[in-house]
C-alpha cells in the first residue's frame, strides 16, 4: 500500500504564501492522467489492460507473463513503451494507438475545472508520458477544448519519459518554457524532482485518500511530499478556485 502523504503536507496553505509561490507564475503545466481526471474515473485501469493485452499479442504469451513483462518494463526504463524501443521493437505508433483506443466515456465534463484554468494567468500546457491523441482526446470529453496551447508527449519528448530529466529539457525547449516562472502539477511525486529543482512551483494532485496514488511499487519510496512538491491537493479545482481569488486581488 502506497504511503500516506505527512499530514503537515495538507495544512492549507495561507493566502499570503499561494500569492508569493504563484503570483510570478506566467506558464501552467498540467500532467494528464489521474492528475486532469480522477483517478476513480476508471480510465487509467483501461490503458494498463491495454498496455498487458499488447504484450500478449505481441508476444503470444499469458496475461500473467505479459504483466509481469509490463512491470519489468516499466521499473527498468520508465514507461512500457521505452522497454519495447529499448529492446529494438521500435512500435511506437502501433503501441501508443492501441493502447490509447479507450472507451471515455466515464469521464464527466467537468465545468469547474474548465473554469478555473481558463482563469489561470498565462499559458497552460499538458506534459504527458501518454500521446497527444490520448491527451486531446481525454481533454475533450473533460470539456477542456481549447484552454492549453500545446500537450506534449511522449514521442515530442524523444521517447524519454518524465521522470527523467531529459524529458524535461526537451519540453522546456521545444515549449519555450522557463522553469522559474512555471507551475505544474502532477500525481505522480517522483515526477516533481526534476521541476523542483529547477525552480518550478510544484503541486502534487493526491487521491482523496491523501495517499501516494500508484501505478508502482517504487512509488512508494517517496515517503515525503514535501521534498518535491511545493503544495499538495485533493481536489485540483478547489485548489485553482482558491487560487484564482489570490491571483485577481
Amino acid at each position: 500500500m502506497a504511503p500516506l502523504i505527512p499530514p503537515a503536507a495538507f495544512r492549507l496553505p495561507s493566502d499570503e504564501t499561494l500569492r508569493a509561490r504563484f503570483g510570478h507564475v506566467t506558464t501552467w503545466v498540467f500532467d494528464l492522467d489521474n492528475t486532469l481526471y480522477p483517478p476513480d474515473s476508471g480510465i487509467w485501469p483501461r490503458i494498463d489492460e491495454r498496455i498487458t493485452l499488447f504484450l500478449v499479442e505481441l508476444f503470444g504469451i499469458d496475461c500473467q507473463s505479459a504483466r509481469a513483462l509490463h512491470k519489468h518494463y516499466y521499473s527498468r526504463h520508465g514507461t512500457t513503451l521505452c522497454g519495447l524501443v529499448q529492446e529494438h521493437l521500435d512500435l511506437t505508433e502501433r503501441f501508443l494507438e492501441f493502447v490509447h483506443d479507450i472507451d471515455r466515456s466515464s469521464l464527466q465534463p467537468d465545468p469547474l475545472l474548465a473554469r478555473e484554468i481558463g482563469r489561470l494567468p498565462g499559458r497552460k500546457l499538458i506534459f504527458t508520458n501518454g500521446s497527444r491523441s490520448h491527451a486531446i482526446l481525454t481533454a475533450r470529453q473533460l470539456g477542456l477544448d481549447g484552454l492549453f496551447e500545446e500537450a506534449f508527449d511522449i514521442v515530442a519528448a524523444g521517447l524519454t519519459p518524465k521522470p527523467a530529466e531529459g524529458a524535461y529539457a526537451v519540453f522546456f525547449e521545444r515549449c519555450g518554457v522557463d522553469p522559474r516562472a512555471a507551475a505544474m502539477f502532477e500525481d505522480v511525486a517522483r515526477n516533481l524532482a526534476v521541476p523542483k529543482a529547477k525552480g518550478m512551483t510544484t503541486t502534487l494532485v493526491t487521491t482523496k485518500a491523501g495517499r501516494l496514488d500508484h501505478r508502482e511499487p517504487h512509488d512508494q519510496a517517496i515517503s515525503d511530499a514535501a521534498d518535491v512538491a511545493d503544495f499538495v491537493t485533493d481536489d485540483l479545482s478547489e485548489f485553482l478556485a482558491r487560487l484564482n481569488v489570490q491571483l485577481s486581488d
